[in-house]
């Protein structure tokens, strides 16, 4: 059975990109990275064709490649275009897709639209990427509310970076959500790491 998510994180910088890597290697999935804002000739793209080791996956180009680092919106202003929630399609694929959003579920990405948005519009269920830090417990349960509130599906939760059982027990037990495993810090980021990060999955 083909499976499909929208895996997206707390905020910015807490391990998107990693967890999306390991998820393709776990499932043999496709990836998707639907707006790239920044970082174009080193990619979330490339980053996670270059960590998996299956032969099967097909990294599918990102829709909107946008110059600058920043927000989706003002990157997209800056380079004099719009982004639209039309334009995204999912690509045909037979295997399950890994769809990996920009930043947190609130990044604008016009003057109405968020990331929210496009994970509606895409009717996607999501994978949440938690990372324990001062204020996660918060963030992570504030992201978890607002998915709720819209009729999200939500297939888990992923820690990524050291562990803080303190912290994943409240946000587990708060929220009642099924605890998809956890990506230690890795010390080495290549091929086999990621392999290797893939046996923590728990995702039937």
């Amino acid at each position: 059975m083909n499976n499909n998510y929208f895996v997206t994180g707390i905020g910015t910088g807490i391990g998107k990109t990693i967890a999306s890597a390991v998820l393709v290697e776990k499932l043999n999935a496709d990836y998707w990275k639907p707006i790239q804002s920044g970082d174009l000739d080193q990619s979330d793209s490339l980053t996670v064709e270059s960590l998996i080791s299956n032969t099967k996956t097909i990294i599918h180009p990102e829709t909107y490649r946008l110059t600058q680092p920043l927000s989706p919106h003002l990157s997209a202003k800056l380079d004099g275009t719009e982004i639209t929630l039309n334009s995204f399609t999912l690509p045909e694929t037979t295997r399950s897709l890994i769809v990996e959003g920009a930043g947190g579920l609130m990044v604008p990405l016009n003057n109405k639209d968020l990331i929210l948005d496009l994970i509606i519009h895409l009717n996607l269920e999501t994978i949440v990427v938690s990372s324990n830090y001062l204020g996660s417990i918060n963030h992570t349960l504030l992201t978890i509310n607002v998915l709720k509130q819209y009729g999200i599906k939500i297939k888990g939760i992923l820690f990524c970076g050291e562990e803080n059982t303190e912290s994943q027990s409240y946000i587990l037990n708060y929220t009642g959500l099924p605890f998809l495993g956890r990506i230690p810090q890795l010390k080495n980021l290549d091929k086999s790491s990621i392999k290797e990060a893939a046996q923590y999955i728990n995702l039937a």
